[in-house]
């Protein structure tokens, strides 16, 4: 085997080994994250994972996840989607699902205007359904094959509405709807020649509750071991300065996985 792909290979199983530790088991499959190149064509990922377990504890775990793009010289438009089921012991555990999309649209070389929306169901956090669609623009700081670099600012509008009546802004609510500024950065890192590191930050300051906001990080590594298959390994968390009365206000994800690209 040729020394790039036993270094990748050997970079994979480690990042692998390490997320294992920290998990205790493979969770779920990290994010699919297709091939984006500006030539009209539209590309594809999907990522599927399950564990089981039985005896002494019965655990199971199921996720999917796929991203859709197609990218031409000055737009891209990107669609991805989520879910994850978990039971331990006869008890849901995890019960969630995240759909959304964006458009991007290229002014000039630098700047550039989008528009997206998000749909969201957390079952464990009491949230039925989470809609919200934003609008903004943002600067290309870095834009190269290697490296690529975005700042983003707008605005976003977001509607909740809870499985059963939850305390927010100290009165209990079914449904809850505001107005917040969307504050982001992104950046997709080659590292190697196999290896690819992506992230993104978006903060939601909420302009109608003076000090109330939402964050979401998101980070994904993938080592490919072909064309086609790449081993994963991802982050995702998620801050809510105010989730509900006896809820934590921000909840973490690590993620391993194999991802499947149609290129």
């Amino acid at each position: 085997m040729p020394s790039k792909n036993l270094a990748s290979c050997s970079l994979a199983i480690t990042a692998l080994l390490a997320s294992l530790a920290l998990t205790g088991s493979p969770r779920a499959l990290a994010q699919a994250e297709a091939t984006v190149k500006p030539d009209g064509h539209t590309r594809a990922a999907i990522g599927l994972g399950a564990s089981f377990a039985s005896g002494n504890s019965e655990s199971s775990n199921l996720s999917l996840n796929a991203e859709v793009v197609r990218a031409t010289e000055d737009s891209k438009i990107s669609l991805y989607g989520k879910a994850q089921y978990a039971r331990a012991n006869d008890a849901t555990t995890d019960e969630q699902a995240r759909l959304g999309g964006r458009y991007d649209k290229d002014i000039n070389p630098l700047l550039f205007t989008y528009a997206g929306a998000d749909f969201e169901h957390n079952k464990v956090s009491d949230l039925d359904l989470r809609s919200q669609v934003n609008t903004g623009l943002g600067y290309h700081l870095i834009n190269r094959d290697d490296v690529s670099f975005d700042v983003f600012g707008g605005f976003s509008y977001t509607h909740d509405k809870y499985i059963s009546p939850t305390v927010i802004d100290n009165q209990l609510r079914r449904f809850y709807g505001y107005v917040s500024l969307q504050l982001g950065e992104e950046s997709t890192h080659q590292l190697t020649d196999t290896t690819r590191f992506k992230q993104r930050l978006s903060l939601l300051p909420n302009l109608e509750r003076r000090g109330e906001f939402r964050a979401n990080w998101d980070a994904d590594l993938a080592v490919a071991i072909n064309k086609t298959i790449n081993l994963t390994v991802g982050l995702a968390m998620a801050h809510n300065s105010d989730p509900g009365l006896g809820r934590k206000s921000t909840d973490s994800l690590l993620t391993t996985g194999i991802a499947v690209k149609f290129d």
